[in-house]
């Protein structure tokens, strides 16, 4: 995932409960989704994180040698100024990014074709 082209809000923003469900039909169903996908976005946050500042880890383990590098800190400060996964996985939702399906909502006839 791209996360220098997220058009996501860095602050909360107030949603209309019935515009944001209208495609599921329910609220709950709705916030089940996002968090799921919220979750699934976190996750990639993390590992690449986790890539990115391994590249930094040093091999020695003396506490007197420990020292800043300005590369992972700007890494870090990137990370943390990126908007939270809830917001983003809320805002693909809203652009009809996300793929979901309900399987108890699907028909016979669905699972055949």
């Amino acid at each position: 995932m791209d996360f220098k082209k997220i058009n996501a809000p860095k602050d909360t923003v107030t949603r209309n409960v019935n515009q944001l469900s209208k495609d599921t039909g329910n609220i709950y169903e709705t916030v089940a989704i996002i968090g799921k996908r919220a979750n699934q976005i976190a996750v990639e946050e993390k590992e690449e994180l986790q890539k990115k500042l391994q590249e930094f880890s040093s091999t020695q383990d003396n506490l007197e040698e420990i020292f800043e590098n300005d590369e992972q800190i700007q890494i870090s400060k990137f990370y943390e100024r990126l908007p939270k996964p809830t917001l983003i996985a809320t805002q693909e939702f809203v652009d009809d990014k996300i793929y979901y399906r309900n399987p108890s909502k699907e028909t016979p006839t669905d699972k055949l074709v």
